[in-house]
């Protein structure tokens, strides 16, 4: 994507593949006794996790629609990019990340401090990828006009957000978290809670595991094994 407060806190096994999206999860099922909180950084992190399986599934297509345009169901990177779109760019970006975080990195200053306008501009180049994708493939089917500037945009999309979580996760989250006293991240937890039970109901992270697990079973990408690297040459 429970909720910031105690209930967004528990680690929850996500969707049909039997992942958890937290720092240091562990897995295996729950039980309501059993829950672990998280903080709301971890939180952050594990939304971007998310959001990258929406991306390898972005990455993976893309040379699928190379080989063979017409294979490729548009509705499933249709489905795929309405998630992004809601999940990641008008929940995460617009409602958490750029409102709360972004400023609070800025006003405390040091190397992190530099960061959000880059951070500001890949998320409105993001969303101008996000609206080309739903364009080209909300039609019947993928021409062969269309697969390979389509396949260039979800590369470009994945490569971009890659590099940008991955600098949220190590420099801009923890430089937020430092910026704050616990009982200011305390508070945002419980403000963020609020944002998330308007924009989703109570299970936002839950959904958006399942919905892209679903997506990753019918496109053939659900079995985590057929991405184990090859042995390296000896």
């Amino acid at each position: 994507m429970p909720s910031f407060g105690r209930d967004r806190r528990a680690l929850l096994v996500g969707g049909a593949t039997g992942l958890l999206f937290a720092a240091g999860a562990v897995a295996g099922p729950k039980g309501p006794d059993d829950e672990k909180e998280v903080s709301a950084v971890e939180d952050m992190m594990r939304e971007h996790g998310v959001l990258r399986r929406a991306l390898l599934v972005y990455a993976e297509t893309a040379a699928r629609l190379r080989a063979e345009a017409g294979a490729i169901d548009p509705k499933l990177l249709n489905e795929t990019a309405l998630l992004f779109q809601a999940f990641g760019e008008n929940y995460h970006e617009r409602e958490l990340e750029e409102p709360y975080v972004f400023p609070a990195v800025r006003k405390a200053g040091g190397a992190a401090a530099a960061l959000p306008d880059i951070l500001t501009a890949q998320h409105n180049r993001g969303r101008e990828i996000t609206e080309y994708v739903l364009r080209v493939t909300g039609k019947a089917s993928i021409s062969a006009a269309d697969a390979e500037p389509l396949a260039r945009a979800l590369e470009a999309q994945a490569l971009m957000y890659q590099n940008h979580a991955a600098r949220e996760d190590t420099v801009v989250f923890p430089a937020w978290k430092n910026a704050l006293s616990e009982s200011q991240l305390d508070e945002l937890g419980e403000k963020f809670e609020e944002i998330e039970h308007k924009q989703f109901g109570a299970d936002g992270f839950e959904d958006a595991v399942r919905k892209i697990a679903a997506i990753e079973q019918a496109l053939g990408y659900a079995d985590l094994s057929q991405f184990t690297a090859p042995s390296p040459p000896r």
